[in-house]
């Protein structure tokens, strides 16, 4: 299984996830969808998928939660047949990050939530302070960021 990252802060606190909770796919991203580490994907083309795709889940859910409850829903979680999907907050001193994760029969959600706790942790811990010369992502470099990172991911830089 492929496991890279953007960040060498990254690294560490998402290889323990993995290893602990034994799950098959994990991804950090930025809400806006730019990755940020991942685990388990062997083509770009996927993780580009998987972030839009968890990017989406996570502003429409944190919207609804706003409409019903007053505040964002903390985590999300789906139950298929033969594998569960789990999509949570990360937040960091560097800012917000959605956290998706992927695992079948050889975890458990129980697993999952207690080390996506102490992984929440260990990544707050870890995050660098924040670059004060980086402004916030705009759309017209969106497309090119994303791509960097994905190089970067695939051994490509």
């Amino acid at each position: 299984m492929s496991f890279a990252v953007v960040e060498p802060w990254v690294e560490a606190p998402l290889r323990r996830f993995v290893e602990d909770a034994r799950v098959l796919l994990a991804l950090l991203l930025h809400p806006s969808g730019q990755v940020m580490g991942q685990h388990g994907f062997t083509r770009a083309v996927d993780v580009m998928s998987a972030c839009a795709l968890a990017a989406a889940i996570h502003a429409s859910a944190s919207a609804l939660g706003e409409q019903l409850d007053g505040k964002p829903f903390a985590a999300l979680h789906h139950a298929g047949r033969q594998r569960q999907v789990f999509i949570a907050d990360a937040r960091t001193p560097r800012g917000r990050f959605v956290f998706l994760t992927v695992f079948d029969r050889e975890s458990s959600l129980g697993l999952v939530s207690l080390y996506f706790d102490e992984f929440r942790q260990a990544l707050a811990q870890a995050a660098p302070a924040p670059d004060a010369r980086k402004g916030p992502v705009l759309a017209e470099h969106f497309e090119r960021d994303l791509n960097l990172n994905l190089a970067v991911l695939f051994g490509r830089v």
